[in-house]
């Protein structure tokens, strides 16, 4: 039973994967896998595993040994499924991986943004603490948590993660109803929380209903100096709109950890706003990426793999 991992390098190189090599009689790993190597490194394999190497129909209708798909992210968008079922290939994700990582890092953003953590450091690094007249700066208005209102879009393991740790910082809390299901949601929507959050913070997948869900008249709704965060999927803000806002002082604070074009190899105007005096924090998309975190999806496949092979012996 042959397996080839296409994109190791994904899960970095201190992530042991020795538990999958014992559920398989061979297993061949490479780092990257450009598009024109993808049909020669997975000839003859049964068992495909992939975090984001997209396997099209072209490609799966070229792999008659294949049976099963080892998705090593929760997204499957990078599998033609259609395909897949059509050649009876099983596909197998893994999810709730990196709940505690990724509930961390939104509390990060949102601890450092409150505390115009940005601002702060770029005035540090200018020497305007030394020029102070008198021992601190106070040049930034900074949020305190306790008792303002956090609104979360997405009440799934990883919005309700961030609701306990932000409960714990005294934070009032509140789950929107699902973006393109308000009228069948006893949870108000997003634009009616809008005007009274301190805090909005993303945990919801990138849908047609989420594509632009905070744009600029979502912006407009927001106090001037509520904080927006996305841990979620880039789409789901519209960057342009978000950025204008800042800019303008009509946002508080704005927080990222995904773009619409990962990597962004032609830039994004996020990053290039990172160097000026604004409350913008632009994180590569590592959310996830804890030691702990990275093992889970080790294990998760392992999982997959005996659930596959147990049910081919049944």
């Amino acid at each position: 039973m042959k397996a080839v991992i296409l994109d190791a390098a994904t899960l970095g190189e201190d992530v042991d994967l020795a538990p999958l090599r014992e559920q398989v009689d061979s297993l061949e790993v490479h780092a990257i896998t450009d598009p024109a190597q993808r049909l020669e490194r997975l000839a003859g394999a049964r068992i495909a595993i992939v975090n984001k190497v997209v396997l099209d129909a072209e490609l799966l209708d070229q792999l008659p040994a294949l049976e099963l798909i080892c998705v090593l992210a929760t997204g499957t968008n990078n599998i033609d499924m259609a395909a897949a079922e059509r050649h009876g290939i099983e596909v197998r994700n893994v999810t709730a991986y990196g709940t505690a990582s990724v509930a961390q890092h939104t509390l990060m953003l949102m601890l450092a943004l409150a505390n115009r953590l940005p601002l702060y450091q770029q005035d540090v690094a200018a020497g305007r603490w030394g020029e102070s007249a008198f021992f601190c700066l106070l040049g930034h208005r900074t949020l305190q948590l306790s008792d303002k209102r956090l609104v979360i879009v997405g009440q799934g393991e990883l919005g309700s993660r961030v609701a306990q740790l932000a409960e714990a910082f005294g934070m009032q809390v509140t789950f929107a109803a699902r973006p393109g299901n308000e009228a069948q949601d006893s949870r108000p929507g997003l634009a009616e929380l809008a005007p009274t959050a301190d805090i909005i913070s993303l945990h919801c997948p990138l849908t047609d209903a989420t594509r632009g869900l905070v744009d600029a008249d979502m912006l407009a709704r927001m106090r001037d100096d509520a904080l927006l965060i996305n841990c979620a999927r880039g789409g789901i803000v519209d960057e342009a709109a978000a950025l204008a806002a800042l800019r303008a002082g009509t946002l508080g604070g704005l927080g990222v950890d995904s773009l619409p074009v990962e990597p962004p190899r032609d830039g994004h105007p996020l990053i290039d706003a990172s160097r000026e005096p604004l409350n913008l924090i632009v994180t590569p998309h590592n959310a996830w990426i804890s030691p702990e975190s990275r093992a889970n999806v080790v294990k998760l496949t392992v999982d997959n793999l005996r659930a596959w092979r147990a049910g081919r012996t049944a």
